[in-house]
């Protein structure tokens, strides 16, 4: 909210609004102390929060401060009131630069004039090590009496987060790699080719930036435009300014400086402003002329040297002509970097390709975060927490995204978040078409469900698969199956046929102008992929291409880190260690004891009744692999090409079961664990399901079975591989999911959804009496200690937690157990949390953890923009 007339900040009262700029609103002030007037510029909330940025900018307004040059606006301090922190600048009167090139061109007296002053206020700075960073019309002021103040001095700065250092004299204003933060500082129109590659900037971009400006005075239009800042930052790098369109009275030492200034090789630029000083003192006094007595030879020899200077040419023009290439077209790449301090899960940009909405988690706390591509920064939409999988509306006016099991929108860029239907289990992504349709999927094996975008009931569609894509017609989709690669498929039509035989979520790049051909976007061997797609006669042609290296699915290989806009800027991730972990020991204080194992992408595991073996899913490779953890070796245990997980030791060690999809849903199956004999289909039922304990007695395994209304149920199967039926131990219209016995067989602990978010509940086995809550703040993973009188389990925010209980093996219904009390924090917190699998382990005694430990990624919190991608495909 604004500060209205009358407020106060410190001892400033606020008189009336200024505006809003890139580093928060504006206001006009008064200083009834010194009876004088001042800017008030209020830095966001995001920022003024941030201790490390503001002990940095505080340093910087301390520079920034000591410079005192007539054409600089004065900084005059820094003023706190409660959360509320702004800057106090001079209040400069008049319009600004680009209020009057907007007016059209600048004479040519009077813009010599202005950027004389511009090129002495640049030199007393840069002679002080102090740069500006953001150069530009809107950032300059011309007073009534013609005098030139340049505005905002070096505070985009004030956007690193780098760590801080205590000497102002090692200020790195020269130095600040854009790309630290994800933002490319200054206005992409008068960025340096250096900046906008998001290298570090120097005195020499603020000389480029020089140069556009005086330019734009001269012609009185833009130098680089485009429609996007991505766009314009494309056309810095690959294009050479329009130096023709200076007026023809321009004296050739202006022309020349402008092109110095204008070199987009900063070793070839002009180096120092003040040279460019020196020019504009004399920058309109005339050419001198040649000696008149040598004129009429002079132009003798010059009409001979033309003719044969033109012979040349033609020669030359000719042999050229067949020889030389256009110049190739290159897509520009550059970086944006996630919310300070955070990961990013999952990202889509708008199909007008001005926003990027990405899915952030920091310390846990997953929300979306909007970001304009023209913009500095990304900003948290208010109502989004534990959002995953945003997807957008064609008009690229509302984002749709999943959170609480609930299919949800918000409009943007601030709107308020409305429930759309109910979407339980996990979310699987979502797609909108131009009229209003939604289509969705959550839950695993759940069908591709149809709904209004306004809201309503969800009504299955014929297929199943995850992360469907609607093509242009709005008509037609595209979705991945998991098992049988990426089908194409109708909302009015009964199934689906293959296109691509991979197992990756996809993307859709719609035809550009004047063309029929879209592309599929795909990964294939941690290779992002492009398969050429007739938005007509929806038939494939050709062979797939590369796009990217080292771009690689998320776990369980269902999320794709891949999004496109219809005008053809890309975003994906690269590098990502695509949820690598490595199997960590921890004590009960959360030291680390012991690693074990080789680092990989180890999601789920059960450790062996004697400690000795882990059985885990190995990705991307489908299949279950056993370690033993003394030897460090590795065994693979299943061989069936669809995905096998969900692996559940028996108590004696000597079988395993696990869920298999080689049926095309995930049913159970058992296998001696020394890999001898054939599987054994144990549970085969139309439903997806995950084993979750098999009692110490041998005689029950418990899973986790997804019911008609796609909530989980827990069933049990008595004496496994007898071939007797499973029965019901817990179905409500609830989820309830992670069933673990107690270690005498009396007790069933398990996690529910019943209040709305996960918490640990314990029931009698086998009636189900006696349900006592047990965790507190909500809870997911019960584990037990081997004798039974402790349980474990992990908050949603990821600490592990003990409960001591007191009369496990009292008979009846009473279970007696203790406040929960705070181990250590595991930082594992998981975007499903009633997903079914062993994530964590416990040793019998109860004093060591086994947690498969993400390694940390910087490639998590950064994401590649391409502009115009295709452009690779037309050199």
């Amino acid at each position: 909210m604004g500060l209205p007339p009358g407020s106060r900040i410190g001892p400033y009262e606020v008189v009336s609004s200024l505006g809003a700029g890139g580093m928060g609103e504006v206001y006009r002030a008064r200083d009834p102390r010194l009876n004088r007037e001042a800017a008030l510029k209020v830095l966001p909330a995001l920022f003024a929060n941030d201790p490390e940025r503001m002990a940095r900018f505080e340093r910087e307004a301390q520079v920034l401060a000591s410079l005192n040059h007539p054409g600089i606006a004065t900084l005059y301090g820094l003023e706190d009131s409660g959360a509320t922190r702004a800057l106090v600048m001079e209040l400069v009167e008049g319009p600004t630069l680009a209020d009057r090139i907007a007016g059209g061109p600048i004479p040519l007296a009077d813009a010599v004039a202005i950027a004389r002053q511009i090129a002495e206020a640049l030199e007393y700075a840069h002679e002080r090590g102090v740069v500006h960073r953001d150069l530009k019309p809107a950032n300059i002021k011309v007073t009534s009496e013609g005098v030139v103040k340049l505005l905002d001095f070096g505070l985009a700065k004030a956007l690193d987060d780098s760590p801080v250092s205590g000497n102002i004299q090692d200020s790195p204003t020269l130095s600040l790699p854009a790309t630290r933060t994800g933002v490319i500082l200054g206005t992409a129109a008068y960025m340096a080719p250096e900046q906008a590659r998001g290298k570090p900037a120097d005195r020499r971009a603020d000389i480029w930036a020089f140069g556009v400006v005086l330019a734009e005075m001269l012609t009185g239009r833009r130098l680089y435009s485009g429609e996007t800042a991505a766009e314009i930052l494309a056309n810095v790098i690959a294009r050479d300014p329009a130096l023709e369109t200076l007026p023809s009275g321009v004296p050739a030492a202006i022309r020349r400086l402008v092109t110095r200034c204008l070199e987009k090789d900063p070793k070839q630029r002009l180096q120092a402003i003040g040279e460019a000083r020196i020019v504009l003192e004399g920058g309109l006094a005339q050419e001198a002329a040649p000696p008149a007595a040598s004129v009429r030879s002079t132009k003798l020899w010059a009409l001979v040297a033309a003719l044969i200077l033109a012979l040349g040419s033609l020669a030359a023009l000719a042999l050229m002509h067949f020889r030389e290439s256009p110049p190739a077209e290159r897509p520009l790449r550059y970086t944006v970097d996630a919310p300070p301090k955070s990961s990013i899960e999952s990202f889509a940009i708008s199909p007008d390709g001005r926003h990027l909405v990405m899915s952030a988690a920091t310390e846990g706390k997953r929300q979306l975060w909007l970001r304009t591509l023209d913009s500095l920064q990304a900003q948290p939409l208010a109502g989004t927490e534990d959002a995953v999988y945003p997807f957008w509306s064609p008009d690229s006016r509302n984002i749709g995204f999943f959170a609480a099991g609930k299919l949800r929108r918000t409009a943007v860029p601030v709107g308020t978040v409305q429930t759309i239907c109910d979407a339980p289990g996990q979310a699987l992504g979502g797609t909108w078409n131009q009229d209003g349709v939604i289509l969705f999927v959550s839950g695993e094996q759940n069908p591709v469900l149809r709904v209004s975008a306004a809201g309503g009931r969800p009504v299955p569609l014929s297929v199943r698969g995850r992360f469907p894509v609607f093509l242009p017609d709005g008509r037609h989709f595209l979705y991945n199956t998991g098992g049988k690669g990426v089908l194409l498929a109708a909302i009015d039509s009964p199934a689906g046929r293959q296109i691509l035989p991979d197992n990756s979520s996809i993307a859709y790049a719609p035809p550009p102008p004047g063309s029929r051909t879209g592309h599929v976007l795909f990964i294939r061997d941690e290779t992002l992929m492009a398969q050429r797609l007739d938005a007509t006669t929806l038939q494939t042609s050709g062979e797939g291409f590369p796009v990217a290296e080292q771009v690689t699915p998320g776990i369980l290989m269902v999320y794709g880190p891949v999004s496109v806009s219809a005008n053809g800027t890309l975003v994906y991730q690269a590098g990502l260690r695509s949820g690598q972990s490595q199997l960590t020991w921890y004590d009960r204080s959360g030291k680390v004891s012991e690693k074990v194992g080789a680092p990989g992408r180890i999601y789920e595991f059960s450790l062996s009744p004697d400690g000795r073996t882990v059985a885990a899913p190995r990705y991307p490779m489908p299949d279950i692999w056993l370690l033993d953890l003394a030897r460090a070796s590795e065994t693979r245990f299943t061989f069936d090409p669809k995905y096998d997980a969900g692996p559940i030791w028996s108590p004696d060690g000597r079988r395993i079961a696990y869920s298999s999809q080689r049926s095309g849903v995930s049913n159970l199956y058992l296998k001696d664990a020394g890999g001898a004999g054939e599987e054994t289909l144990v549970v085969d039922t139309p439903n997806a399901k995950y084993a979750t304990d098999w009692s110490r007695d041998g005689r029950w395994l418990v899973y986790s079975e997804f019911d008609k209304a796609r909530n989980q149920d827990l069933l049990v199967l008595p004496e496994p591989g007898s071939g007797k039926k499973p029965a019901a131990f817990l179905a409500t219209e609830f989820g309830e999911t992670q069933g673990v016995f107690s270690p005498d067989g009396r007790w069933m602990a398990y996690a529910s959804n019943e209040s709305n978010r996960f918490d640990v509940y314990v029931r009698q086995f086998p009636t189900g009496a006696g349900k006592v809550k047990v965790s507190v703040d909500g809870g997911i993973r019960p584990r037990w200690r081997a004798d039974g009188r402790e349980l474990f389990y992990q908050g949603l925010d990821g600490k592990l937690m003990s409960v001591a209980v007191k009369a496990v093996t009292t008979p009846g219904p009473s279970f007696d157990a203790g406040k929960p009390q705070m181990l250590f924090d595991t930082k594992v917190v998981y975007r499903q949390p009633g997903y079914a699998a062993h994530l964590y382990e416990v040793s019998p005694g109860g004093n060591r953890f086994l947690i498969a430990v993400g390694l940390e990624d910087a490639a998590s919190s950064r994401m590649t923009v391409v502009v115009d991608w295709l452009a690779a495909l037309r050199r």
